[in-house]
């Protein structure tokens, strides 16, 4: 999740050049202060190119929210190659829980949270990270899953732990951008404390 994808090393073409301006400027100015124009700052081509693709600065970030989700999907293996479930659920959790949080990561989770407050009153955004929370909380609920047909984790509901776990993710990031108070190595502790009682077999 840290490691900067490929899309903003080396563009492969034009949609590609504008997801990494966008992802540039989010990170330099957040949501609010975020234009057209600064984007434009940060893309190569004319900035008549993004008025012919977008109708305005909501429209593009929407496509960029999506973008960036695909991102994800790619990056987060689906299963371990090897390695028991709890490995996978630990290497998961790894790529969210970083400490120190680099600088360029701690200004676009920044921006990610000011993104998802949209959604308060706005559809698109609504139904964007319904999605996303969908995909993050299928892929834990299969991780789950695996661990109690492999035997690692007991028999519980994989899909409300799931759920549990990515209210405490969320939560966990949000305070980290949003407060003074960095308790993310706290909150790890506490999330595999959970994890050892709540779901691993050989704990009972």
């Amino acid at each position: 999740m840290t490691a900067k994808p490929s899309f903003l090393e080396d563009p492969s073409d034009t949609r590609g050049a504008i997801m990494r301006a966008t992802y540039l400027a989010l990170c330099k100015h957040g949501y609010a202060d975020l234009t057209i124009q600064r984007i434009a700052d940060e893309f190569p081509k004319s900035k008549s190119l993004l008025y012919h693709h977008y109708d305005g600065k909501d429209d593009l970030l929407l496509d960029f929210l999506g973008f960036m989700l695909e991102q994800q999907k790619e990056r987060i293996p689906a299963k371990q190659s090897s390695g028991s479930s709890r490995d996978h659920l630990n290497a998961i959790f790894d790529r969210i829980f970083v400490t120190p949080i680099p600088d360029d990561y701690r200004d676009f989770s920044r921006a990610m949270v000011e993104l998802r407050a949209q959604a308060a009153h706005d559809e698109k955004y609504r139904n964007h990270f319904t999605r996303s929370d969908e995909f993050f909380r299928g892929l834990l609920t299969r991780v789950i899953q695996s661990g109690i047909d492999e035997g690692t984790f007991r028999d519980v509901d994989a899909e409300e732990v799931a759920e549990f776990l990515l209210l405490i993710v969320t939560g966990a990031m949000t305070k980290r951008v949003t407060t003074n108070n960095d308790a993310i190595e706290t909150a790890r502790d506490e999330l595999d404390a959970y994890v050892r009682r709540r779901l691993l077999a050989d704990e009972e």
